[in-house]
């Protein structure tokens, strides 16, 4: 019996994937986080299905969880908000299971980070603007950040950054942003993206700090920073242009 990872999304039940989707419909058992999984998502579990929040639990009642369905012959749903490549401490579970001998699968789910950009109507790789988006967050309790990755180095490169779990300290990431993007970069705050209660703030490094303060928004947000947030006037890229040759619009032109 096999341990299936799926990346449930940012929020909306609908953004999830249909292999997601069918794979929790199969599975007798489901682990879920409980806080960041909207609740909807359980009603595809089949009728009967054993339905475990891993919300307090720890790593060791998780993998036992997944070793007793698994001596039982039952296939696991095991669900994570947003997509596993990312902060979904999936290694240190896929280690543990390894080392016991247990098959799992992992399918992708929708980012928070796609989820805001799609509420802002923006593309966050703008030609000439920023062509890379960097996924970062600050320090945390639950894991620092290795040494060489501050974001003054990735600031250092002008990308579009998609923080996370930064919120809390918003003043500490505009003094350091503030040197390298000016205090006119545009910035968006986007709590909860496709929650029924999201919210959206936006701004720029010099006013955005002021804004999260009056919001009350302590947790669950994302912060888009970079140029690509409000592109303005900017050069087309070349794909489009009626003179550009390519395979499946050739020009005609000689080489």
């Amino acid at each position: 019996m096999t341990i299936h990872f799926i990346g449930a999304g940012p929020g909306a039940p609908d953004l999830i994937t249909v292999r997601g989707r069918d794979r929790i419909a199969a599975c007798p058992v489901c682990l879920y986080a409980g806080s960041l999984v909207a609740p909807e998502i359980l009603g595809w579990c089949p009728p009967g299905a054993r339905l475990i929040d891993t919300a307090p639990l720890d790593l060791d009642a998780i993998v036992e969880a997944c070793a007793t369905a698994h001596a039982r012959g039952e296939d696991v749903a095991r669900l994570h908000s947003g997509d596993l490549s990312i902060w979904s401490a999936l290694a240190e579970q896929t280690r543990r299971l390894e080392a016991l001998g247990i098959p799992y699968t992992v399918t992708p789910g929708v980012p928070s980070f796609a989820a805001a950009a799609a509420r802002l109507g923006r593309e966050l790789t703008v030609p000439g603007l920023a062509q890379s988006v960097v996924l970062t967050r600050t320090s945390g309790r639950a894991s620092a950040m290795p040494e060489r990755e501050t974001l003054a180095a990735f600031a250092a490169t002008g990308a579009t950054l998609a923080l996370h779990l930064s919120i809390h300290v918003t003043d500490k990431v505009v003094a350091e942003l503030t040197p390298f993007y000016g205090p006119d970069c545009p910035v968006a705050v986007v709590f909860r993206a496709s929650w029924p209660d999201e919210r959206v703030l936006t701004g720029t490094l010099a006013t955005i700090a002021r804004a999260v303060a009056e919001s009350g928004l302590e947790r669950t947000a994302l912060i888009l920073v970079g140029p690509a947030l409000a592109p303005g006037d900017f050069r087309e890229s070349a794909l489009y242009a009626t003179d550009y040759d390519r395979r499946f619009r050739p020009t005609g032109r000689p080489a």
